[in-house]
């Protein structure tokens, strides 16, 4: 399989390929031993290969594959079967030797972030009460805030943090799909975040291993630098509970995320299945109790995906039953395709004191001068090589208007950035930040793969004019927004939808 310095071989593409395909269909532990004859194969052929070289990238992406393999394992809550207990065990065994082999080389170790998957996935579903976790800190990581970048950046305030406006966003850590970068690659970008003052960063339970790499660089961050990072993530629940709601639930699902964090959950964002199934009220009850009365452990508490008519439900079960709102954000899309919030979410923010942490806000990137002047993709085709995430959006875009109409948006908005010497993306940015109700705009980072750091920074260098956002509004009106919201509802439904 590896038989060429730094290239892997056909052999080695067609069994990933293969293997892919085996827990993308969900027979994970089908997928184990293929996984672990891939890592066993680099020793018997005496692979060897230098830094980003074309076996070093392949290896890389075998690495975000075991992470998704064994992450949808989690998700399926298998039996603990003794089978699978030495399927786990024989690929961390694997991952062991193949990390002294990569030691006695030279070489760079690419599975470094699977090895720490396969481990915590395996304490999961065999715990051993006897294996408690080091609480040591590794080497520190060389990170500071530069005070002369960051001064630029908006704030507002999130429950008790004050939190920058623009959020590192790790839902392409869900897929190798997006890409998939080494442990050392992404502490080099994590650290350029940091350094620019970019401190608050978005995941969930269900984004492969980023509360693990967040946790795990949050920790080896000198502690000053540490004390001001801020790690949002998500419990969400797709199906029917298996339990009652009590207190006792409610708090062993809040220490999972901690202890997958390594530390305090600056702001839980709560995701509910089923608006009929009312037990998510007792829930939010519950969490906002612990968020008081535990602070080191979860210090604010927000909604996910939640339409406007059960977020007011939320928040006056909550005032009847507590005294106060309690939750302080709702993650939602929102960008000038998909403005829907405008509609009715807006005025339920100002009424109970929310703040919206927005996604989706570059429509995938098709809100860039990539497309300016580009015909409509075709969304499968292989050449592009368009991400899920694009392929989402432009079904989005289709729902809201033309092909021909984005291109009027994209030359309108192109003509504002010539005039503040910004890109494109910066103006679909700001135009969304400029929106009262709107904490924080949450951007996609593909940590290790590629940055644009320094492009979304730009941001906080100019604002709209009335005679800007006039000229936005004359190729995408508000009625637009309405338009969008009869057709496919208030937003905050989209994955609720495919459960």
């Amino acid at each position: 399989m590896f038989q060429e310095h730094g290239v892997p071989s056909s052999a080695a593409l067609e069994v990933s390929s293969s293997t892919r395909c085996l827990f993308s269909s969900k027979l994970v532990p089908e997928s184990l031993p293929y996984l672990s004859h891939i890592v066993r194969a680099i020793i018997a052929a005496n692979a060897t290969w230098s830094p980003n070289d074309p076996l070093e990238l392949y290896l890389e992406r075998v690495s975000g594959d075991i992470i998704q393999a064994v992450q949808a394992l989690k998700e399926s809550r298998p039996k603990p079967t003794e089978d699978l207990r030495s399927l786990l065990a024989e690929l961390i065994q694997n991952l062991a030797d193949c990390s002294a082999y990569c030691t006695d080389n030279s070489l760079s170790y690419p599975f470094d972030r699977a090895q720490r998957q396969v481990q915590d996935v395996l304490a999961i579903i065999f715990p051993d009460p006897s294996q408690s976790e080091s609480s040591a800190r590794k080497e520190i990581v060389d990170a500071s805030i530069d005070p002369q970048i960051s001064a630029c950046i908006e704030q507002f305030k999130l429950g008790p943090h004050t939190a920058p406006r623009l959020f590192n966003g790790l839902w392409q850590m869900s897929s190798p799909a997006w890409g998939s970068a080494s442990s050392a690659k992404q502490d080099i970008a994590l650290t350029e975040l940091v350094r620019c003052g970019l401190v608050g960063t978005d995941m969930a339970d269900h984004y492969g291993d980023a509360e693990l790499i967040y946790g795990g660089f949050r920790n080896r961050l000198p502690r000053e630098v540490a004390d001001r990072v801020l790690a949002m993530t998500k419990w969400c629940i797709f199906g029917p509970l298996e339990k009652p709601v009590t207190p006792e639930f409610v708090l062993e699902a809040v220490k999972e995320r901690s202890r997958r964090l390594s530390g305090r959950v600056e702001l839980l964002q709560f995701h509910w299945h089923d608006y009929e199934a009312k037990e998510y009220l007792q829930i939010l009850a519950e969490l906002v109790k612990i968020a008081k009365a535990q602070p080191s452990l979860v210090s604010a508490i927000g909604l996910c995906n939640f339409d406007t008519e059960h977020t007011v439900e939320a928040c006056e079960y909550l005032l009847a039953n507590l005294g106060e709102v309690g939750i302080v954000s709702n993650q939602v899309q929102y960008s000038l395709i998909d403005s829907r919030p405008t509609v009715a979410m807006a005025a339920a923010c100002q009424k109970y004191g929310l703040k919206l942490l927005t996604y989706g806000s570059f429509c995938g990137g098709f809100l860039s001068d990539r497309w300016l002047g580009k015909p409509a993709p075709d969304v499968y085709s292989e050449t592009l090589g368009l991400t899920p995430s694009q392929r989402k959006y432009y079904d989005m875009i289709s729902t809201w208007g033309s092909w021909e109409e984005l291109q009027a948006l994209l030359k309108v908005l192109r003509g504002i950035a010539d005039k503040y010497n910004v890109s494109t993306s910066n103006v679909a940015t700001r135009w969304v930040l400029d929106h009262d109700e709107v904490g924080a705009v949450i951007v996609g980072t593909r940590l290790g793969v590629s940055s644009n750091v320094s492009d979304n920074m730009h941001v906080f260098s100019f604002s709209l004019s009335d005679e800007d956002k006039a000229a936005i509004a004359a190729v995408n009106p508000p009625e637009k927004a309405k338009a969008l919201f009869d057709r496919i509802g208030d937003c905050g439904g989209e994955y609720r939808k495919m459960h």
